[in-house]
């Protein structure tokens, strides 16, 4: 503060003509004492101010410089703000100076505690660290600055294992206890907002008893400071400090001493006596200092201007106030500066909140608040070649710049037992894609447990706390950390179930066409014609189409194969039952005919058997017509019969449509069966009656079963069971009607004569 006053005073350019008169106190840490001083200040009650003429009002101070603790900085706010003295702290950080309401006239040059709180809850959260503990010390800057950091770690997600305090007028046992609760911790990661005194105690504390390594990040008020670098337990610690600077001639000036300069200060006296070990002044047996010390050669933090934080904090808080008084008291006028000697606090403390210069590479101003724009380096306690700790300056960290963008991290950094490998400091472990957090009962939010995704649903991040279900097309994967498309099903032609069904399809149609040519070939054998050839031939053909219409139900659904599935079955059997119910009313008129008197075969012609079958097939397309007009089948995604897996299938699209095109199939084939019953007994070697009966008994048993087994079978097994039951239905007809008279014109062509035909006894 010297250097810079006595700068001030022989400068031209600031405060011309003025010189600067100051008062040095030291509060020795006490806020009784620090009091008694600010009191003395403002009553300008102190007798060594002068009165002569060369000063402003008598007595009268124009602004404070200090105090370097939060607590006497609070004291000292609240009587000053009063008489509107302004007053520059260097090292009060305390966020609740910034309260304007309260302290009025209450400046400083360091940052306040609320940024280092923010920076060090980046900082903590940068490195994944979430679970760590908090110590600080008692007072108003550990308390202030440990609550500020409390509230930006919550927001960070962070979770603090233990927050103790402590101050080094606290009795052992307290700082014992605090030890201790960091020995038995799990943290890994001990944030200390202490002041430096306070550290040095809690520290001897820690190295009686050996304890697991910890991680320590730290305040600038102790991790700046050289004299704790001795402690190898805090090797690897990492912290916020005030930037460093160059103040340009100090050097010079500390070193620039003579005994007459260090007999006249009692304070230099004492550094000088302790450094030289010899006594100014004549002492019984101890050297005397007679001025042949070369205090350049000594190495101690006096001399040492290589790690200037603090001080350049006062440096500028001189410099502010030297401006404010600079722009209160002078006016520029015709190129020359001239200056009243006589001011106001109130004007000074107007113009300070004003300042805005440059000094050595760096900017003073202040915010509304009075804090300066908040910039620190962030420091790593590194071991050295020697062994020995040092501090070095590892990033930035600027306030200024926008989210996101405020750190800066320029070098490698050594953590805790010097290793290369960032600690770990978690409660619980994260939660991998595929899990989910479930927060474990009576713990803070950072202890979890990970419990896999139930079944549908997924997380793709890490520490996820919820899972959320894939779409209804997509399902998750093994690991349940991404939704893949569900593997559609349908019964295709690929597949051995739809080959085997297609097989017998075609091998059904291509004996129906056998057949035909069989009969066809023997068209004018008696059996042939005994058996009404017309409706035997257009029997044969919709057998043929039946078999066929099955190969419409396998492959992919589509708009035109899911209405010509349907349809095409429909009315195919119907044709094919309306042959048989045909063939089995000839043979009751050809024997109603033989009867004395009887004239029904002129009813029931061949004329009459073709309208018949065209008739009962013609009711059938209607059917199906009304039914593709009003709501035809169409393609369906079902998503509900199973979760992992589409089945591509027909929907009916009216229910009551296709359960109508059943009913009426089934209500022809129960008439057909009814009338083959009756027919049975009738004497014909060639009678139809029975086969047909056997037939439509097949016929009827393989449909009644299909009602339950198609309305219970799940997917592309419903659609394989209706091609089973088209399929069994044809077979039926065509072996029960057909087979025997195959076997008759092939393998017995003795009995396909005319009169074995009449052979009415024969069995």
């Amino acid at each position: 503060m010297v250097f810079a006053i006595e700068e001030i005073n022989n400068s031209t350019e600031l405060l011309p003509g003025i010189k600067l008169g100051y008062q040095i106190h030291d509060s020795c840490a006490s806020v009784p004492l620090a009091m008694h001083v600010t009191f003395q200040l403002s009553n300008g009650l102190d007798p060594v101010f002068y009165t002569n003429n060369n000063c402003s009002q008598s007595g009268m101070v124009m602004a404070i410089v200090g105090e370097s603790g939060s607590t006497p900085s609070i004291s000292m706010s609240r009587i000053i703000g009063s008489f509107n003295i302004p007053q520059v702290s260097h090292f009060a950080t305390c966020a609740c100076l910034s309260d304007k309401q309260q302290f009025p006239s209450f400046f400083r040059t360091i940052p306040s505690d609320q940024f280092q709180s923010d920076a060090l809850a980046k900082l903590i959260k940068h490195f994944g660290w979430t679970w760590i503990g908090a110590v600080r010390s008692d007072s108003d800057y550990g308390n202030n600055g440990m609550a500020s950091f409390l509230d930006a770690a919550q927001k960070e997600g962070i979770c603090v294992e233990y927050s103790e305090s402590f101050h080094r007028t606290h009795p052992h046992s307290r700082i014992q206890r605090v030890a201790d609760v960091i020995h038995r911790s799990t943290a890994m990661v001990v944030v200390a907002f202490v002041a430096s005194g306070d550290m040095r105690i809690l520290l001897k504390e820690l190295v009686r008893e050996p304890s697991p390594p910890r991680q320590w990040i730290g305040s600038e008020s102790w991790v700046t400071d050289p004299d704790l670098l001795s402690f190898s337990i805090c090797a690897g610690a990492i912290g916020f400090g005030i930037q460093q600077s160059i103040i340009p001639g100090l050097r010079e000036f500390l070193l620039d001493l003579s005994l007459t300069k260090v007999a006249a200060s009692p304070l230099l006296t004492e550094f000088w006596e302790d450094a030289f070990n010899c006594r100014l002044g004549e002492v019984m047996d101890e050297r005397v200092c007679d001025g042949t010390e070369e205090i350049e050669r000594i190495q101690n933090p006096y001399t040492d201007t290589s790690q200037l934080r603090i001080t350049n904090m006062v440096y500028k808080a001189v410099y502010a106030l030297a401006h404010a008084i600079h722009n209160a008291v002078c006016q520029d006028m015709n190129a020359t500066t001239q200056c009243d000697k006589y001011t106001e606090t109130k004007q000074v403390l107007t113009q300070l909140k004003k300042v805005n210069f440059s000094k050595n590479g760096y900017d003073v101003s202040f915010d509304a608040n009075g804090d300066p724009v908040a910039r620190y380096e962030l420091v790593n306690w590194q071991r050295s070649e020697r062994g020995s700790i040092e501090m070095v300056t590892v990033g930035l960290y600027d306030a200024s710049l926008p989210e996101g963008q405020e750190f800066l991290i320029n070098r490698n950094l050594t953590w805790v037992d010097g290793s290369t490998q960032v600690p770990v400091s978690v409660c619980s472990d994260s939660c991998p894609p595929g899990t989910r957090k479930v927060l474990q009962k009576g713990k803070p939010i950072c202890c979890y447990d990970c419990i896999p995704c139930p079944e549908g649903e997924i997380s793709n991040v890490t520490d996820s706390p919820d899972c959320f279900a894939c779409p209804e097309e997509l399902w998750p994967n093994a690991k349940k950390d991404a939704c893949f498309p569900k593997p559609v099903e349908f019964l295709s032609f690929d597949e051995v179930l739809g080959i085997i069904l297609a097989a017998f399809s075609v091998a059904g149609a291509c004996l129906a066409i056998i057949i035909a040519a069989v009969f066809f070939h023997h068209r004018t054998s008696p059996i042939v014609r005994a058996n009404n050839s017309e409706l035997s031939f257009l029997l044969l053909f919709s057998l043929t189409l039946c078999f066929l219409c099955s190969l419409t139900f396998i492959g992919a659904p589509s708009d035109w194969s899911c209405m010509l599935r349907h349809t095409a079955f429909g009315i195919t059997f119907v044709l094919c039952i309306s042959c048989v119910l045909g063939k089995t009313i000839v043979v009751l008129m050809a024997f109603r005919a033989t009867l004395p008197g009887s004239n029904v075969m002129k009813w029931f012609g061949p004329l009459q058997q073709r309208m018949t079958v065209v008739s009962f097939t013609f009711i059938q397309v209607l059917i199906c017509a009304i039914w593709l007009g009003l709501s035809p089948p169409f393609p369906m995604k079902n998503l509900i019969l199973y979760k992992k897996r589409i089945i591509l299938e027909c929907a009916l699209g009216s229910a009551f449509g296709f359960w109508v095109v059943l009913g009426y199939i089934g209500l022809l084939a129960i008439f057909c069966f009814v009338l083959a019953v009756l027919a049975r007994k009738l004497p014909d070697n060639f009678n139809e009656a029975k086969l047909i009966t056997f037939s439509m008994l097949i016929f009827c048993a393989v449909w009644i079963t299909f009602i339950p087994a198609y309305v219970s079978s799940p997917g592309k097994f419903t659609v394989a069971v209706e091609i089973f039951a088209i399929l069994a239905s044809s077979f039926g007809l065509i072996l029960c009607i057909f087979a025997p008279k195959c076997y008759i014109i092939l393998f017995k062509p003795e009995k396909n004569t005319k009169k074995h035909l009449m052979n009415k006894n024969d069995s």
